[in-house]
């Protein structure tokens, strides 16, 4: 009964409404529906980003130019794919050198969409895309360390393997590529090389063993040149010796010859003076402080002791 009431009374309003008001509300809410519905379907395409406009699941158009776009509504569907360089970590990979080593890699690699029809059609996701590139990327690094030793990859002096990043980026490229996967990889790094961890107590003792084993190489050159510089020097010191013994033994006769010639010119000018001389030396040499002399009273070398002038 209340129901039927209420019904009635509606009614009744409705009856009471203006025809121009009603017409006024009707049209304003299916205004707002449409406005609704068209900024719905309205999308902006920004300048780093691609925007995939597909129709029942087919792309009809890819829009990248920056601006803002429409889509018709409830039948297409907009998604988002970057524009810009991307980054990714490429998985750490095991491989063997060409001297039978493990050793472990770590790549990254900075890649970017170049068709994003081909990358939806054959990679279908960015996942897959990063997971065909990181599959291409080992594959080739595999490939190129496996033909160089160990030492010639970890280190920069012995290196021959020259621009290898730059091999594996145009290699991984062709295969992108060839199979037509819509990407681009703009460079491929390696970050790191580590070795297997039950390898490295090992390869660390053979590296001190190496190093003990050099350093004791120089230690034994470093001694067997002091040795020789040793006895370089002490065969210069006694030839400098011998030399100047030499030269001081020349000297020292041509002084005492000067000397004898100007004893015997000066004691030649007075024989006498001379005798008197020589007298006194011997005094120097014979008598001292404890001295006992006995000599007869008229002995020649007395007289000078005895004060005897004449």
């Amino acid at each position: 009964m209340t129901n039927f009431q209420d019904d009635q009374n509606i009614i009744h309003f409705k009856d009471k409404l203006p025809t121009k008001w009603f017409r006024f509300i009707i049209g304003g809410v299916i205004g707002l529906v449409l406005l609704v519905i068209a900024l719905t379907n309205v999308y902006i395409v920004h300048e780093n980003e691609y925007k995939v406009v597909r129709q029942f699941g087919e792309i009809v158009r890819i829009d990248q130019t920056p601006g803002l776009r429409f889509k018709i509504p409830f039948i297409q569907t907009v998604t988002t794919l970057p524009k810009a360089q991307i980054f990714y970590d490429v998985a750490e990979a095991e491989i063997n050198t060409k001297d039978k080593k493990r050793i472990l890699v770590n790549h990254y690699a900075i890649w970017e969409i170049t068709n994003p029809k081909e990358m939806i059609q054959n990679a279908r996701t960015l996942e897959n895309a990063e997971s065909k590139m990181d599959e291409f990327i080992f594959s080739i690094v595999r490939t190129e360390l496996g033909r160089l030793n160990y030492d010639e990859i970890i280190n920069d002096e012995k290196s021959s393997r020259g621009s290898l990043n730059d091999e594996v980026t145009a290699k991984v490229n062709e295969l992108l590529q060839q199979d037509r996967y819509g990407i681009r990889v703009v460079d491929v790094r390696m970050k790191r090389i580590d070795l297997p961890e039950e390898n490295e107590q090992s390869v660390y003792k053979r590296m001190i063993s190496e190093r003990e084993s050099k350093a004791q190489e120089y230690l034994s050159m470093g001694d067997a040149q002091k040795q020789r510089i040793i006895a370089q020097t002490d065969r210069e010191v006694k030839e400098m010796l011998a030399k100047a013994q030499a030269d001081a033994e020349r000297i020292r006769a041509a002084g005492e010859q000067e000397a004898a010639r100007i004893y015997n010119e000066t004691f030649a000018k007075d024989p006498e003076f001379y005798s008197f001389y020589r007298t006194l030396e011997s005094y120097k040499t014979t008598i001292g402080e404890d001295t006992v002399v006995i000599l007869p009273a008229n002995s020649p070398y007395a007289k000078w002791l005895l004060g005897q002038t004449r």
